[in-house]
């Protein structure tokens, strides 16, 4: 069972930048397509992006693209989350979860594990 602990998450301004990451423990991380969620105040949890387990293909949700870059390293057992351009609208807790597959595809749902989450707040 894998067990996911994000951080990174702060206070920003418009137009900022932050970096979020996911460690993981407990399993082993390249068998692990992973991908980053947000939940704003009072709305759901919504897809933002994807990566496969070797990194090799990404996806985004239309909102983020452009902006945000999923990256990850399987060596140190993180995925990270590059967060540029940030917007009010960005506002969220942010998740990071695991889809353990033998395939080197991206999902946006389906995923086995998720973390805790870390709160990003973009106000001036």
């Amino acid at each position: 069972q894998v067990q996911l602990a994000e951080s990174g998450g702060e206070l920003v301004q418009p137009g900022g930048s932050l970096t979020l990451s996911c460690a993981a423990s407990g399993g082993t991380f390249a068998m692990y397509a992973m991908g980053w969620f947000r939940q704003p105040p009072g709305k759901g949890r919504d897809f933002v992006a994807a990566i496969t387990r070797y990194g090799g293909t990404t996806d985004y949700a239309d909102s983020v693209k452009g902006r945000f870059t999923i990256s990850r390293d399987n060596a140190k057992n993180t995925v990270y989350l590059q967060l540029n351009s940030l917007k009010p609208e960005d506002t969220a807790v942010y998740y990071c979860a695991a889809r353990r597959t033998l395939f080197e595809v991206t999902y946006k749902n389906g995923y086995d594990y998720w973390g805790q989450g870390t709160q990003v707040t973009v106000s001036s």
